[in-house]
């Protein structure tokens, strides 16, 4: 650790010694490095429990309002971006603010993101929107906390939002000066709650305790106009800090220690939420079901940049461990279906997207075997074509369209990149999102617990080129359902044809409907198969040995099924 934060000047040079420092906080900040106990038969929780191990290390250490939290992969790329972030929540209003999440930007993606790594309809379209609502999700990293929030109180004035009237003015905002923190009700400080026992909810540790009002008043915005709701003097964050002691520093490592979260809310109400391979989403969802709002800060140059899985497996499974958590959200009690009435209407609706669109992997499935099943069967999708139902179509075809076109004009998203997003959803909703509600379901029914691979993000050995592991192909179980949907399809192409050709009255009109409907499948699943054929085509033998079976098994259950010579019009060739 460097030297504890103090008000003496740090000189650089002899003559600047005659600088006024007067009013200028120029304490150098405070650097640390801490590492959680790690004991057998001990759960960690993996980041969730290393973040809530860093808040109450650092709030006997440091104790600023403010925790910027990244992954270990992404850097800082825009130092300004913190100020900016700082002064969202230190503005007139920014009180109510819980956290400030800034856009996730991506180096080391090959020029055309054959797998929609930068998720640039997310980050740029869907986050934007979310902005206008109660605020962004918590996505796991580039993002600012306050502290005050971590710790599970509503908001200041938080019943103003709920038509409870009353008690819709905080202890903080009738005690000028004091700091005091408001609990459960948002009527009372702190140290005068009958029903707030600090042990029972943040563990044994006085001085960490004592510790929570410092923070929320030092998160407070400056008080410099009437019109400021519960803010603080100025000059009041100048105040020398006591010295860093022995004593705090033991106190510091205590508060690590795996049996310190025992018998307190740590996980379940306070800090970064535990059970759940999502922890994140859980973790901002519960901010904002007290009353909390967040905002998306995008700055014009890019806040932090991090790395991202290039290979199809590793983000097949990256995609994977999120719509699990997805899942898990749904099936548990942090579904927005049980939300409180200070969660708002339209953002209660995007969590239920959140938990929810694994489960349209289904019906995407069926859409995908439908071209195939028609060519199969010499069926076009629908019996009956008239005038009426294709001008339906048309209206709902161009409607579609020019909502998407508007979307992606609104959100500065380029056509190329927002074709990217749709293919690798209809690749990971074939593949990653039908898993994923199979482990769920499993979990629910049966109490198999659902295990997540950690994403890789390392780059390959080869030096010469940057992008060598794009072409690296590691066969798993995930590519079974659209090598299903490919060889399928393709069979069913060849069929199809071959039936209008030998067939004594040709139906072509059927035939191109549903080679439209395939080829466009098929333009979906063009990443997949062009991730598959590796470097200059040299595909894994696995690949022909699945192709081989598919189309075996395919072909007999198909003649089994409808053996040739049954139907009218059907020539029998011996």
């Amino acid at each position: 650790m460097s030297k504890f934060p103090e008000p003496d000047p740090v000189m650089g040079q002899p003559d600047e010694k005659g600088l006024d420092f007067t009013g200028i906080d120029i304490r150098i900040p405070m650097f640390s490095y801490v590492s959680r106990e790690k004991r057998p038969g001990f759960d960690h929780n993996k980041k969730a429990g290393a973040m809530n191990g860093m808040v109450r290390a650092s709030a006997i250490l440091s104790n600023g309002p403010f925790i910027l939290n990244l992954d270990c992969d992404h850097y800082i790329y825009n130092s300004m971006a913190i100020k900016e972030g700082m002064c969202f929540m230190m503005d007139r209003g920014g009180d109510r603010i819980c956290y400030i999440q800034f856009p996730q930007r991506f180096e080391g993606i090959d020029p055309s993101d054959r797998y929609a790594n930068h998720n640039t309809v997310f980050f740029d379209g869907s986050m934007r929107a979310l902005d206008g609502l109660q605020g962004p999700v918590y996505v796991g990293t580039g993002c600012m906390f306050r502290r005050y929030a971590l710790y599970g109180f509503h908001p200041p004035r938080a019943n103003e939002y709920t038509g409870v009237f009353g008690q819709n003015k905080s202890a903080a905002d009738t005690i000028p000066g004091k700091p005091a923190l408001s609990g459960e009700d948002d009527a009372q400080p702190l140290n005068v709650h009958p029903d707030l026992d600090l042990p029972r909810k943040f563990g044994n540790s006085t001085m960490f305790n004592e510790s929570i009002a410092v923070a929320e008043y030092q998160g407070r915005p400056l008080a410099d106009h009437m019109s400021v709701k519960n803010g603080r003097p100025p000059g009041a964050l100048l105040i020398p800090r006591q010295p860093l002691d022995a004593q705090m520093v033991a106190e510091a490592v205590a508060v690590i220690s795996c049996w310190y979260e025992d018998n307190t809310d740590w996980g379940d109400k306070v800090g970064w939420i535990y059970g759940s391979v999502t922890e994140d989403v859980v973790t901002g969802y519960r901010m904002h079901n007290r009353g909390w709002r967040s905002v998306y800060c995008v700055t014009k140059r890019d806040a932090f940049r991090g790395t991202a899985p290039i290979n199809l497996t590793d983000r097949l499974h990256q995609v994977l461990r999120w719509a699990t958590g997805s899942v898990e959200i749904f099936y548990s009690k942090n579904n927005p279906l049980f939300a409180t009435r200070r969660l708002k209407f339209l953002q209660r609706i995007a969590y239920l997207n959140v938990g929810f669109y694994p489960f349209t992997s289904i019906f995407l499935v069926v859409y995908c075997f439908l071209p195939a099943l028609s060519l199969f069967s010499g069926q076009f999708i629908v019996q009956g074509l008239n005038v009426a139902f294709l001008l339906y179509l048309f209206v709902i075809t161009i409607t579609l369209c020019c909502m998407s076109l508007l979307e992606v004009k609104w959100s500065g998203i380029g056509l190329e990149e927002w074709w990217r997003n749709e293919q690798f959803w209809v690749i990971g909703g074939t593949s990653a999102h039908l898993v994923a509600v199979i482990q769920g379901l499993l979990k629910v029914v049966a109490g198999i617990e659902i295990s997540f691979t950690l994403t890789t993000k390392s780059a390959s050995e080869d030096e010469n080129d940057i992008y060598a592991d794009l072409y690296l192909v590691k066969w798993t179980s995930l590519f079974i359902m659209p090598l299903t949907i490919i060889i399928v399809t393709l069979l069913a192409v060849v069929i199809g044809i071959s039936r209008q050709i030998y067939s004594v009255i040709p139906q072509w009109t059927q035939l191109f409907g549903g080679l439209f409907f395939a080829f466009w499948v098929l333009c979906h699943m063009y990443p997949f198969a062009k991730g598959l054929m590796g470097r200059r085509g040299r595909v894994p033998t696995i690949i022909y040995v699945w192709a081989g079976l598919l189309a075996i098994c395919i072909s007999l259950l198909w003649v089994t099924l409808n053996p040739p010579g049954d139907q009218p019009g059907d020539a029998v060739v011996l």
